[in-house]
C-alpha cells in the first residue's frame, strides 16, 4: 500500500472530494464501505485490474446495454440471522435473499450471453455458481407479497381453511345482528367499529343495558357504546384461537426455512459481496463518464507521461458552468525527474501540481482519469506533499520551521519510487538563506532519484 506523507496528504490533493463524488454514485452500503476503505495500490497488476474493471463497465454503460446488477438492499442483518441457531427471517427478508440469488443468476447469464467480451469483470465471477435451490426453497413457502403460502404445510392449510369458515360465519351472524338492532333503533350513526381486535356494534348509550354482549368501550362524548354481540362472542373466541395457532405455525415454518437456507449462508455472503463489488465498479464507471475519463497505460516503473490531462474537480466545475478547461501535458521520468514551476501568483502553479498528484492517487486507487489514452502512469510506493501553510501552534512551529521539518522527512525518506510535491519551496524566510536551503533540498532529492514537482519564486532555483 502506498505510503503517504503527511497524514493529510489525501486532503491536500483533494482526493477526499473525489471520494465524496464517488459515494454519491453508490447505491449499496457494501459499495459505500469500499469507498471508505479505498486503497492506493503499489503493484501494477492490482491497480491495472481495478482500472480495467472500471473501463469495461464504462464501455457497457456507453454501449447502452443493461447489466443486471440491480440488487441494492443492505443484507448484513439477514446474513447474520442465518448464522444464528434458532434465528428466523421474515417473509420480506426471504424475498430479498431470493432476489439476491436471482440477481447472481442474471449476472452469470449476462456474461455467458456476451461471450467473454469483458474478461476482467467476468473474472470476478470465478468460482461462483448459481444455486437454484435457494429461490426454489423460498418460492415454495413465500409468495410474491412476502406472505407464507397456504400450502406451506398441511397444518397451516387446515388452520386457514377453518379460519375462513369461522370468519364467514361470524360475519354472517354479526350482519344479522346489525340489521336487527338497526330496525329496533338502537344503533348510532356509525353503526359498527373495531375495538381490541373485535368487531363491535355502535349502540346508543341509553340502550346499552338492552343489547346483550361484551362492552368494549365508549365514544369520547359518551353518547355511543361499543358492544360485541353475545351471538358472535364464541365465534370471535374461536377466530382468536385459530389466529394464534396460525401465528405459531407460520413461525415454525419460517424457522425451518431459515434453518434450510442457513446451509447456503457462505454462498449468499459471496453473492452479496459480489453485488457490492459490481455496484462499486459501476460507481467508478459513472464518475469516469462524468469526467470524460479513460484508462492510461500502466507501468510498474515510476514515471509520469500525461497528455491532455485535466484536473478532475476543475473539469467537473467548469463543465457544470459551461466553461472550458485547459489541459496540460507533462513528463517525469528517469531523465527528467524534477519539474520546477514558476510564474505569477494565481497563475495556476498549484493547480497544475495538484492535478498531477490527484491523478496519480486516482490511478493507484483504480479510478479512471481525464487524460488522453496515450498517457502513461507509473506506480509509486511513496507520495509526499507539502502544500499550503504548515504553521503549528500546538508544536510551537513557525510556518518556515514546519516547512523545514517536512523537508527533513522528504530528504531522509525519499527514494527512486517516491513522488513528491512541494509548493513554494523555501518561502517564508530571507531570500538568500531560503534560496540556499531550497537548493540543498532539490539537490538531495535529485540525488535520491525521487520524482516530483516544485513551485517557487526563487531566482536561484529557476
Amino acid at each position: 500500500m502506498m505510503q503517504l506523507y503527511p497524514a493529510n496528504a489525501v486532503e491536500a490533493l483533494e482526493f477526499n472530494k473525489v471520494s465524496e463524488l464517488l459515494l454519491l454514485k453508490c447505491r449499496t452500503d457494501a459499495a459505500r464501505e469500499r469507498v471508505h476503505n479505498i486503497r492506493f495500490h503499489t503493484h501494477k497488476d492490482h491497480a491495472g485490474r481495478e482500472l480495467l474493471q472500471a473501463y469495461e463497465y464504462k464501455n457497457i454503460l456507453n454501449s447502452g446495454d443493461y447489466f443486471p446488477n440491480d440488487f441494492t438492499r443492505n443484507m448484513h442483518k439477514e446474513l447474520r440471522l442465518l448464522a444464528i441457531p434458532g434465528g428466523v427471517l421474515s417473509g420480506e427478508q426471504f424475498l430479498s435473499i431470493q432476489q439476491l440469488a436471482l440477481t447472481i443468476r442474471d449476472i452469470l447469464l449476462w456474461f455467458k450471453k456476451n461471450n467473454d467480451l469483458f474478461p476482467t469483470l467476468y473474472s470476478l465471477c470465478d468460482h461462483i455458481a448459481y444455486e437454484k435451490k435457494i429461490p426454489e426453497l423460498i418460492s415454495a413457502i413465500i409468495d410474491e407479497g412476502g406472505l407464507v403460502r397456504d400450502n406451506a404445510s398441511r397444518e397451516l392449510m387446515s388452520i386457514r381453511a377453518d379460519l375462513s369458515r369461522v370468519r364467514n360465519e361470524s360475519r354472517r351472524v354479526f350482519e344479522g345482528v346489525l340489521r336487527r338492532l338497526n330496525k329496533q333503533g338502537y344503533l348510532a350513526d356509525i353503526s359498527e367499529s373495531f375495538l381490541n381486535g373485535r368487531r363491535t356494534a355502535a349502540v346508543l348509550a341509553e340502550y346499552k343495558r338492552i343489547v346483550k354482549g361484551i362492552l368494549h368501550g365508549e365514544s369520547d362524548t359518551q353518547k355511543t357504546v361499543f358492544i360485541e354481540p353475545e351471538e358472535t362472542t364464541e365465534l370471535n373466541n374461536e377466530i382468536f384461537s385459530l389466529e394464534r395457532a396460525e401465528s405459531r405455525e407460520i413461525h415454525r415454518i419460517l424457522v425451518q426455512l431459515t434453518r434450510d437456507l442457513a446451509a447456503f449462508a457462505p454462498q449468499l455472503e459471496t453473492y452479496y459481496n459480489l453485488c457490492g463489488v459490481f455496484d462499486f465498479i459501476r460507481a467508478k464507471a459513472l464518475l469516469a463518464d462524468d469526467m470524460n475519463a479513460t484508462m492510461p497505460r500502466i507501468t510498474q516503473h515510476p514515471g509520469i507521461h500525461l497528455e491532455k490531462a485535466y484536473h478532475p474537480l476543475l473539469f467537473l466545475h467548469n463543465k457544470q458552468n459551461g466553461k472550458t478547461t485547459i489541459p496540460l501535458n507533462l513528463v517525469l521520468d528517469r531523465q527528467q525527474r524534477i519539474l520546477i514551476i514558476s510564474g505569477p501568483n494565481a497563475g495556476g502553479k498549484t493547480v497544475a501540481m495538484k492535478t498531477i498528484g490527484l491523478l496519480q492517487l486516482m490511478v493507484q486507487a483504480g479510478l479512471l482519469i481525464p487524460v488522453s489514452e496515450n498517457s502513461e502512469m507509473g506506480i509509486f510506493r511513496n507520495l509526499m506533499v507539502q502544500i499550503g501553510d504548515t504553521q503549528s501552534i500546538e508544536h510551537e512551529l513557525s510556518t518556515y520551521s514546519a516547512h523545514l521539518q517536512h523537508m527533513k522527512h522528504f530528504m531522509e525518506n525519499a527514494d527512486g519510487k517516491t513522488l513528491f510535491f512541494i509548493d513554494e519551496l523555501g518561502s517564508g524566510s530571507d531570500p538568500n538563506l531560503g534560496g540556499a536551503f531550497a537548493e540543498a533540498i532539490v539537490e538531495t532529492l535529485a540525488a535520491k532519484h525521487a520524482l516530483g514537482i516544485i513551485t517557487t519564486h526563487y531566482l536561484n532555483l529557476k
